[in-house]
């Protein structure tokens, strides 16, 4: 069967364009098959065509990215002569917080309360020159518990080689702190307060005097259960107790304390007869005297069994004990005497003078007295005399 005409084709040998086999010239370049055949009139603006190069679509990639690749290289290098290339800034991951579940604490047990045992008293030895003072103060604890605890009389005397049960202070819990103080811890904390240490030849009486404080002041801030006192020891002051000062006038300095008054006659243990009418007591001056100042001498009758007494006031040397103190049995009666310098501190109500201690006492003595005298005890104290 004879090929269709129609269906053959042929290339243009000048730009390779299909066309039918029996054209004559291409429909793309105008090129002109058949030699013999009329030429085509050019085109009265065509030119010369431009050579064309044809590739394929694997090789027209690999190109675009080599140039690509060369382009970044060119932008990189001028980037770097330039020192504005910008690291870039490593981001930290995110770091997952786990939430703690809370957990209920226990609550801590109830302590038990345990009593402390009381602590077994101290026994001592009595040395020779001890005293409830210095004991006291040795073992840190107050004279009225030594008496206590050994039965002691109030004037606590010992002797040498005396067995003595020192106590021991109980230890109690400390209290819980209050918000606010009492009435009387506010008083006590606001109260002024100094500290002194007793002295050679000092006594109760001239230190509260120095310090315008009352003897019962001192006494009970530092617990002392009467007016001994002794060298070394240290009190407490209590500036706020000091008496009040009659005006605003100017403060003399306290006089020290006068020693004891040493005594002359009569002789300890010295015999009075009914002959006797009086006795003269005697005793050395401790200095010259004040106009406020005076000597009380104090006579007491230790036989009587309702202890009769005479306080008397003096500013000479000697007293002379009426002969109505004498006493009125037959059987002679034991006195006891002693003599201490005092100070005038102000009046009472009724204006009688009101004395205050300003040394030391002398030591007491003793004489008997016999004989019937007429007249009863005397009936007022004898005042000061010239």
């Amino acid at each position: 069967m004879a090929e269709n005409p129609e269906n053959q084709t042929k290339v243009c040998p000048t730009c390779g364009t299909r066309v039918s086999a029996n054209a004559t010239r291409c429909h793309v370049c105008g090129t002109v098959f058949d030699a013999g055949a009329e030429k085509p009139k050019p085109s009265a603006l065509g030119g010369s065509r431009m050579p064309e190069i044809t590739l394929s679509l694997p090789v027209a990639l690999g190109l675009l990215a080599f140039f690509v690749a060369l382009g970044a290289l060119m932008v990189y290098f001028a980037l770097s002569r330039t020192n504005r290339i910008v690291e870039p800034t490593a981001m930290p991951s995110p770091t997952i917080t786990v939430t703690p579940t809370i957990t209920p604490t226990p609550l801590p047990p109830t302590p038990t309360y345990t009593p402390l045992p009381s602590p077994t008293p101290l026994t001592y030895i009595v040395k020779n020159g001890d005293t409830c003072g210095s004991i006291a103060l040795a073992f840190d604890v107050s004279i009225q518990s030594i008496i206590l605890q050994n039965n002691l009389s109030s004037a606590c005397t010992l002797y040498v080689g005396q067995k003595l049960l020192i106590p021991q202070p109980t230890p109690t819990p400390s209290p819980t702190p209050k918000a606010t103080l009492s009435p009387a811890e506010a008083t006590a904390k606001a109260c002024e307060k100094i500290t002194y240490t007793v002295q050679e030849n000092d006594t109760l009486s001239g230190i509260a005097i120095n310090y315008n404080v009352p003897m019962e002041a001192i006494r009970q801030y530092n617990g002392l259960v009467n007016n001994t006192v002794f060298a070394g020891q240290t009190l407490i002051i209590p500036l706020c107790m000091r008496n009040p000062t009659p005006g605003p006038t100017a403060t003399p300095t306290p006089p020290p304390p006068y020693p004891a008054p040493a005594l002359l006659i009569p002789v300890n243990g010295a015999v009075f007869t009914l002959a006797d009418d009086t006795v003269a007591l005697q005793w050395a001056s401790v200095g010259e005297l004040r106009d406020n100042e005076a000597y009380q001498v104090t006579v007491e009758d230790l036989t009587a069994d309702r202890g009769r007494k005479i306080v008397a006031y003096v500013t000479d040397t000697k007293y002379v004990v009426p002969s109505s103190f004498r006493p009125t049995e037959p059987q002679p009666h034991i006195f006891r005497w002693w003599v201490v310098t005092v100070r005038q501190v102000g009046t009472d109500d009724n204006g009688n003078p009101i004395w205050q201690e300003a040394g030391d006492r002398s030591e007491a003595r003793v004489f008997s007295w016999s004989g019937a005298a007429t007249g009863g005890a005397p009936t007022a104290t004898p005042t000061p005399t010239e």
